[in-house]
């Protein structure tokens, strides 16, 4: 049954949706909203989410005020974007790699990201925001080296890949070897960070987060036919008029900050990136990067982790990083089974 619709606007123009992938989008905002809600009535001072919806609306008391807007709403929006940030990067970097394996985690840009965060808390003690500021940094340069080494006329996919799990080996090396020659101090801080952990984040990690959001995702989305162009091969997209090497420039570019500026806000939090724009293009059922869906697939999917790691194991709560990172190894190990039978590899 086809569900695309031309939809006219003014001015002339003509958007075509699909109405299936509209639907998973609208649904999957609203699980994402709606498991905000519930994790932000979760605690010591549990709450319902009428009196939450209420609180968000400055209609609570003060108690209640604070608890929502000092205590839990910072760590539930750092949630929101961290996952949002790794599910359309991860899906940039599957398009472009047009692999579902070219996840930010298995390229390396999670373990470039620790590697900054460890050369500040090891080598020079640094503070909550230069630990996130060397995060930042160490995504990016391991997001250059990996793009210069695959270039060879031009950046490919199975290249990007295979020199991406080579950097990722590499860097992996560096972290074991800042781990053991750091005291055990910021030996146990650093292996708290690796977990990936929402836990304390408050407005600090908010605001920078939201900003690089409010400017990259536009700027994604404004390429995203570009983007799906690109799916029918450099030749076909050149001769449409597409600048296929700027482009993909451009995107990466954007995938590494999100996905470095993500890991600096909570940790690297693993295989939100790689399951996300997975599971978003399965419920779709549509071709493309499926940017939007992903985006909130990513969301939804950190949310639902952090309430799972407060609520289903009482008192001994888990950082978010062992839930995904458990949940992302079956459905890996699911993925790679898949693809063996499709002869995909």
């Amino acid at each position: 049954m086809k569900t695309n619709r031309a939809v006219r606007v003014p001015g002339g123009l003509s958007v075509r949706l699909d109405a299936r992938a509209l639907t998973v989008v609208v649904l999957l905002t609203l699980l994402a909203l709606g498991a905000s809600v519930l994790l932000i009535g979760t605690g010591d001072f549990p709450m319902t989410a009428s009196d939450v919806l209420t609180t968000l609306v400055g209609q609570g008391n003060e108690g209640q005020e604070f608890i929502v807007t000092e205590l839990r709403l910072p760590r539930v929006l750092v949630g929101l974007l961290v996952g949002a940030s790794l599910g359309i990067g991860g899906a940039l970097f599957q398009t472009i790699s047009r692999n579902p394996l070219g996840s930010p985690d298995i390229l390396g840009l999670g373990q470039g990201a620790t590697a900054g965060a460890l050369t500040v808390i090891v080598l020079f003690s640094g503070t909550a925001n230069q630990v996130a500021l060397g995060a930042l940094a160490g995504g990016l340069i391991t997001g250059t080296a990996i793009y210069v080494l695959a270039w060879k006329r031009g950046v490919h996919g199975y290249r990007l890949v295979l020199v991406g799990i080579g950097v990722s080996a590499v860097v992996t090396a560096v972290n074991g070897y800042l781990l053991t020659k750091s005291d055990i101090v910021d030996a146990a801080r650093a292996v708290v960070w690796m977990t990936g952990s929402l836990d304390g984040r408050d407005w600090d990690q908010v605001w920078p987060l939201l900003a690089l959001c409010a400017v990259l995702v536009p700027v994604v989305l404004a390429n995203s036919r570009a983007l799906r162009m690109t799916e029918m091969g450099d030749d076909v997209s050149n001769a449409l008029g597409v600048r296929v090497e700027r482009l993909r420039l451009v995107l990466m570019l954007s995938a590494v900050l999100l996905t470095a500026s993500a890991t600096a806000a909570a940790g690297p939090v693993s295989f939100v990136a790689l399951t996300a724009p997975q599971l978003a293009r399965r419920l779709t059922r549509s071709p493309g990067p499926n940017l939007i869906a992903s985006m909130w697939m990513g969301a939804a999917l950190l949310v639902l982790a952090d309430f799972v790691s407060q609520r289903a194991f009482g008192a001994e709560q888990l950082p978010v990083g062992v839930v995904t990172g458990v949940l992302g190894g079956v459905y890996l190990l699911w993925l790679l089974v898949t693809e063996r039978k499709a002869g995909r590899i």
